[in-house]
């Protein structure tokens, strides 16, 4: 029989973290929504980095929410990307995202881990908790990512010793922290394996422009401990298990809190 919770033992919180965890927007969007007094708890005008307890009412966006006490892990799914998806949760232009196709989780929405262009495939992470996807994305962690890259031009061992050594690019200095050929040569074009422990815009193929070669394929093969499964095809997700998740963790030194605040939806009538 589990003991009960004491009033003095329950976990408080800064809004803007519990609230993004929760996937109700970013802690820059709730930062900004609490200055310009867009938001209450139990009717009182919000405080930059107040704290939510058990029972709060938050109103925001003409919606209410009321913060509970969960212990339950954060969701985290894998997917295969195919070419011609983008990363946002919705396009200016039409084009399909990523998120078209993911299951649904109630109460919660997807949050991706990092991003891949529109003409890279391969390992995409998303999650549940903000807190995590943060962890995950912050240099901090220093988690790396691995791609598999075909490319076009002569790569000779000064090549390689450049982008391991770090190269100027128009945002500041990048490096692979590691290359490796891969075999599978189709006359000019030659297959390799790198991995960098950052995810800026196109860096993959930045770094391969500034020796004057050209990446014609790039697929996320690695995140961190995560590999994305041979049997995974594109267009297709798979949830990790506890035991995954426990290594997932232990890999990137994320202590998830055994107990979450967390806000769930009330009826207007409540409010």
């Amino acid at each position: 029989m589990k003991t009960p919770i004491e009033p003095t033992e329950l976990p408080t919180e800064r809004i803007q973290k519990t609230l993004a965890r929760c996937g109700l927007g970013s802690r820059r969007q709730i930062e900004a929504a609490i200055k310009l007094g867009q938001m209450t708890i139990n009717r009182e005008p919000v405080t930059l980095g107040q704290k939510l307890q058990v029972g709060d009412k938050i109103v925001w966006k003409n919606r209410a929410w009321q913060v509970e006490l969960e212990q339950v892990l954060p969701k985290v799914l894998m997917y295969n990307k195919p070419l011609g998806l983008v990363c946002t949760r919705k396009d200016e232009k039409g084009r399909p995202t990523v998120f078209d196709k993911l299951p649904v989780v109630k109460g919660q929405k997807w949050l991706n881990i990092g991003r891949l262009d529109i003409n890279t495939t391969g390992l995409l992470l998303f999650t549940t908790d903000g807190d995590f996807a943060n962890h995950m994305m912050h240099p901090s962690a220093n988690i790396d990512r691995e791609y598999a890259c075909r490319v076009f031009g002569e790569v000779n061992d000064e090549v390689i010793n450049n982008l391991l050594a770090g190269v100027e690019l128009e945002d500041g200095v990048a490096l692979f922290s590691d290359v490796q050929a891969a075999g599978g040569e189709e006359n000019t074009n030659k297959w390799f394996h790198v991995a960098l422990m950052e995810g800026r815009n196109r860096e993959v193929r930045r770094l391969w422009e500034s020796q004057g070669l050209q990446v014609n394929r790039l697929k996320r093969v690695r995140y961190g401990g995560v590999f994305l499964p041979k049997n995974l095809r594109q267009g297709q997700f798979r949830e990790l298990n506890a035991k995954e998740l426990e290594i997932l963790f232990k890999d990137t030194q994320y202590q998830p809190a055994s107990q979450n605040l967390v806000v769930n939806s009330i009826r207007k009538g409540r409010m």
